[in-house]
């Protein structure tokens, strides 16, 4: 009998992801629970949205209940500092939030009777890879190198002991993540570069050009943490799944030539005053188009993408103070929040 899922919690419903993942799974007939520190609220937001969510609860991911899951039968866990440079801001709140916060919110979500707990990890645990093959999930060597990496694969690994006839993880290892989303984020890559030509008139490049990166854009990542609601068990369980499309690996040349494409008239320099970039690895995503091909079907690539964050952009009218301003950049927004005395050391926030 296939497994029924109508409720979902959504950690970090009021992020970057969750704003756009939220009312698509509305769409699609869940009923949607939100949980969220908001530290990335109104101030963030550039556009007004509907989260459609039928419940909405602000806390802080380490201090989530059982109580909290009443009702639910699945979780999709976006909540948790973002990349590695928030990572690096304080590596001891990483661990502590990206880590300890996941496991407390799975061990919660298991004792409430959640059935599927969808992950959502990184593919920044692959590290420095050896460029002339792509890593996949099971068998390429992880190496992660900072702290939002190390904490990423240490909770994939501990939530698979969790795993039992009653609860079934499942990790979505994502590409670089771009598009459009009402609360964008300008610290990922191609949204950078685009708005970068867009309010400025000019993309500069600090490296030579030739890492790799995997990039997806954001419409294709909700439906592939969706195929972790529709999929059936034996296909999921303990299972990890990179997330990206055919042929989705780009040298920064080639995302930054998309970029300048995607804004007539802007310019291009590659000023290479860092060198090499040791950070460069190219995925392979058989693993996703084959096993969850039925449920997940990628229709989004660099042109289509540059071309609606331009819309975006104009719409919103982002002007450059934006793009540089604590808005889009999360790093920027944590640090504001803590000078202000809003948020402790803990990165929890003040009475």
């Amino acid at each position: 009998m296939k497994e029924s899922i109508k409720t979902v919690l959504v950690t970090g419903n009021q992020g970057y992801i969750g704003c756009v993942l939220t009312p698509e799974l509305a769409r699609r007939g869940y009923t949607v629970v939100g949980f969220d520190t908001e530290y990335f609220d109104s101030h963030c937001q550039l556009e007004p949205f509907d989260p459609r969510v039928t419940k909405q609860i602000r806390k802080d991911m380490r201090d989530i209940e059982a109580s909290d899951f009443e009702g639910v039968d699945a979780v999709i866990h976006l909540a948790g500092l973002s990349n590695d440079p928030l990572g690096e801001l304080a590596p001891e709140m990483t661990h502590q939030i990206n880590y300890l916060g996941t496991m407390r919110v799975a061990e919660m979500a298991k004792k409430a009777g959640v059935r599927r707990f969808i992950y959502a990890s990184s593919q920044s645990m692959y590290g420095v890879a050896d460029v002339t093959k792509e890593v996949e999930e099971d068998n390429s060597e992880k190496n992660p190198v900072t702290a939002y990496a190390k904490t990423k694969w240490q909770a994939e690994c501990d939530l698979n002991n969790l795993a039992g006839p009653d609860f079934l993880p499942t990790h979505f290892r994502p590409s670089t993540v771009f598009g459009a989303s009402p609360r964008l984020r300008c610290d990922i890559v191609y949204n950078n570069l685009v708005a970068c030509a867009f309010t400025t008139g000019t993309i500069e490049i600090k490296s030579d050009g030739t890492p790799w990166r995997p990039i997806v854009h954001i419409k294709d990542v909700c439906q592939a943490f969706i195929s972790g609601l529709t999929a059936e068990r034996e296909v999921l369980n303990k299972q990890a799944f990179n997330i990206g499309v055919k042929n989705g690996n780009y040298t920064v040349r080639q995302i930054a030539e998309a970029a300048q494409q995607a804004v007539p008239g802007s310019g291009l320099v590659f000023t290479g005053e860092h060198g090499p970039d040791s950070r460069t690895y190219r995925v392979c995503f058989d693993k996703i188009l084959s096993r969850l091909g039925d449920h997940y079907k990628p229709a989004w690539d660099l042109p289509k993408g540059g071309v609606e964050l331009v819309e975006f952009f104009t719409r919103v009218g982002l002007t450059e103070a934006d793009f540089r301003g604590d808005k889009v950049i999360r790093l920027a927004r944590l640090k504001t929040l803590m000078q202000a005395g809003k948020l402790d050391d803990n990165l929890r926030w003040r009475a």
